[in-house]
């Protein structure tokens, strides 16, 4: 949503139709290194400021869940049932808890194979938005 990428169409379609997003309170922060790195690795001038001034502004409507040891418990589990990286799992506990761990009650959105089976199987209904 910050860059146009391959999944950018089917992420602002979810947009649009559901713009309610619910995220670990790291994910700006992981979201600048992400562009920040696009920007390292570009041969060509890369529009950092728009892709910031998009993250600013969606930043301001998003709903954080923020540190605590609920989450910090879960992940830990999620780590010892799930093969995750630790930030991927302190982002599917944030969901766990944010759903009242009743995560069908949740649409999980992910573009990474991984946290997306994770999620799967805790129980979330995960949204195919991967590119084929």
């Amino acid at each position: 949503m910050l860059v146009r990428e391959l999944s950018s169409e089917p992420l602002f379609s979810l947009r649009r139709h559901d713009p309610a997003i619910l995220v670990w309170w790291t994910a700006k922060v992981e979201c600048v290194s992400a562009i920040a790195r696009l920007e390292r690795e570009s041969s060509s001038v890369w529009p950092i400021d728009d892709a910031l001034q998009r993250l600013d502004s969606l930043t301001a409507s998003w709903h954080e869940v923020h540190p605590g040891e609920q989450v910090r418990r879960t992940a830990r589990r999620l780590l010892r049932v799930h093969p995750l990286r630790a930030a991927d799992a302190l982002q599917l506990g944030a969901a766990l808890v944010g759903a009242d761990n009743h995560p069908e009650s949740l649409d999980f959105v992910t573009l990474d194979i991984r946290l997306a089976e994770a999620a799967r199987r805790e129980g979330f209904h995960v949204l195919d938005l991967l590119p084929t």
